[in-house]
């Protein structure tokens, strides 16, 4: 039986505090895997800040964070697909950079926290960054496909939506990011010490989730001149992270340090601490 009221953050503090007290003179890097909408950012936000007022140094990163600027999108859009033109997919980020900034917190010395800003669609500059002095305690990186594993080829050959369907008709793209999951991603993965994952009751809620999301960036972005999307633009949008995220639903739980199931409402159903 669940205690009343208890949220997401609640369960990961505690699964955090168990590891904190064991472990080696390097931070604990905790990935959080959750579809668009989830709440993980909320959720590494509260932790973030329950963490600092404890007395830990924490570093609080997205791998939205680690993005490719536009220019470099384009590029990829142009010479090999179109599609890869929208941020998000693996493929679409610098993973590279995610690898050297979780180096640099392991040590002393201040250290930049790549930052992006999704209403212009690109890379914030790097005198806008963050900045944290290492080595730090904690480190929270989450993102919509943290942790994922590649999908097998043969699993790629049909397409799952309207948008593989008509705009990637060989399946080029589809390729391209799982070779890039396959590759980088999984080096970058490779530094977590836990793995979290925010598990949506289905696909079907994520456009809901992901709409409610967009709403409140309009709200905060109004008369920025931003690109923030409509609602039809969002219901397109999300399609480019369907497969993965129905391939992560299906294949992360069973080896998540931790899982914890959402309803509709983002309130937890349940939770489940795989053996380390």
């Amino acid at each position: 039986m669940l205690p009343e009221n208890i949220s997401a953050a609640d369960i990961i503090e505690q699964a955090i505090r168990a590891r904190l007290t064991a472990r080696a003179k390097r931070p604990l890097v905790v990935g959080v895997c959750g579809s668009q909408g989830s709440g993980k950012s909320t959720v590494c936000k509260t932790l973030a800040e329950r963490f600092t007022q404890a007395g830990c140094k924490v570093a609080n990163l997205s791998i939205d964070d680690l993005y490719l600027p536009l220019a470099d999108r384009e590029k990829l859009a142009k010479h090999v697909h179109p599609l890869l033109g929208t941020r998000g997919v693996p493929g679409t980020h610098d993973t590279k950079l995610g690898v050297h900034t979780l180096h640099a917190l392991a040590h002393g010395g201040p250290v930049p926290l790549p930052r992006f800003d999704k209403a212009r669609d690109d890379r914030r500059p790097k005198e806008e960054w963050d900045v944290v002095e290492g080595p730090v305690d904690l480190v929270l990186l989450e993102g919509w496909c943290v942790g994922t594993r590649p999908q097998t080829l043969g699993a790629l050959d049909q397409p799952v939506n309207q948008l593989e369907a008509n705009e990637d008709v060989g399946g080029r793209w589809r390729r391209y990011v799982n070779d890039a999951l396959a590759s980088e991603y999984q080096s970058l993965f490779a530094k977590f010490d836990v793995l979290v994952l925010l598990a949506a009751p289905s696909f079907d809620v994520v456009l809901k989730w992901r709409t409610q999301q967009e709403h409140e960036l309009r709200a905060k972005s109004a008369g920025r001149g931003s690109k923030v999307m409509s609602d039809a633009e969002i219901a397109r949008f999300i399609q480019h992270y369907e497969r993965l995220t129905r391939h992560t639903l299906i294949e992360m739980p069973g080896r998540a340090d931790l899982v914890i199931r959402l309803s509709p409402e983002r309130t937890v159903l349940g939770h489940v601490a795989n053996p380390v």
